[in-house]
């Protein structure tokens, strides 16, 4: 059984241990029950040729890398970096769903584009992430709801977890 950091308490815990005041390990129905819920396991196979397959474990889904063209690979695929620039794109939209949800409003076809730039020095790595959601400017009229919205994508797991250093503007426009 292996150890995971929790993202709630950031100290090692075991998953299916007791989580302070449950009275069941995994099948306890209190509000830490989350905390039991936080781990998901992706596993990844290098597969040659500087790519990998990873396998989200809970649901089988399968997804392949590969380097970029820029840095010695084939580009045949989403880089490492891509799938971190998609990962916010998709937790912002999902976090405006949620939201969106919660008071009964329709988003329509909102969407999001995200620009990666890479940075080469002091080391190569994610520059910025800028992203532009676009919702129609007729499923949210009301100004405070805007508000509510664009409030809760800038604080979207995904945007939080990423480091200070990474500029990651988020510009709406409802057209």
């Amino acid at each position: 059984m292996s150890e995971r950091i929790s993202p709630v308490s950031k100290r090692w815990h075991d998953p299916f241990a007791k989580a302070p005041g449950c009275e069941l390990s995994v099948e306890c129905h209190c509000s830490t029950q989350k905390e039991h819920l936080m781990a998901v396991e992706i596993n990844a196979v290098y597969t040659g040729q500087l790519g990998c397959e990873a396998t989200h474990e809970p649901s089988g889904n399968k997804l392949k890398t590969d380097a970029p063209l820029d840095n010695g690979g084939l580009g045949q695929a989403f880089s490492p970096t891509d799938l971190v620039a998609t990962a916010l794109g998709t937790c912002v939209l999902t976090i405006l769903a949620l939201v969106a949800k919660r008071h009964d409003l329709e988003l329509g076809d909102a969407k999001v584009q995200v620009t990666k730039e890479m940075i080469q020095q002091p080391v190569r790595r994610i520059g910025t992430l800028r992203c532009i959601v676009s919702i129609p400017g007729s499923a949210i009229e009301d100004a405070s709801l805007r508000q509510r919205l664009e409030t809760a994508a800038h604080k979207c797991p995904v945007h939080q977890s990423l480091h200070p250093d990474i500029d990651a503007p988020i510009e709406f426009h409802y057209t």
